[in-house]
């Protein structure tokens, strides 16, 4: 099978499973609980499906950002504005993609095992950054534009639980 073949199907598998992942979210859902309980039941399961090294949200709060419902290993629990991935992903307004978090200038590493990352911006219904989403592996170029894309979804779900 060619390279270019193998890639493709790759793809499709890993787009259909966000396809299933996303509807579970839905399913899981429960508008009646705090949104702390609904992205805990998020991050275990894009964990567990995706066997992420670490998956979890930071809430903005003031100019930092404060952990939030996670699974994985110990985190850390207050980034400033501008700051690390996550930091940096909330400063500029945008989803970060980065494939060897040793190249990342300014990366802070809450846990040395991990080795690329991404970080997604969740925003209200008033467009304002309100948590990030961030997920980390514990090898290199772990993530790319399919994640960057189907992982930005998850705000269209949560949006009004937040």
């Amino acid at each position: 099978m060619s390279l270019l073949l193998f890639n493709s199907i790759e793809m499709t598998n890993k787009s259909n499973l966000y396809k299933n992942i996303l509807s579970d979210i839905e399913n899981i859902l429960d508008f009646s609980v705090p949104t702390f309980t609904n992205l805990g039941n998020i991050s275990a399961l894009l964990k567990t499906h995706f066997n992420w090294f670490w998956v979890g949200f930071y809430k903005v709060e003031g100019d930092y950002l404060i952990l939030n419902a996670f699974q994985g290993p110990v985190a850390c629990v207050k980034i400033m504005k501008g700051k690390g991935v996550c930091g940096k992903s909330w400063e500029e307004n945008k989803s970060i993609v980065v494939k060897n978090v040793d190249l990342f200038e300014g990366h802070i590493a809450c846990n040395q095992a991990a080795k690329s990352e991404i970080v997604i911006p969740i925003r209200n219904k008033k467009g304002e950054i309100v948590y990030i989403l961030d997920v980390d592996q514990d090898y290199i170029n772990a993530f790319d534009e399919i994640d960057k894309k189907n992982l930005s979804l998850i705000n269209n779900l949560i949006v009004d639980i937040i």
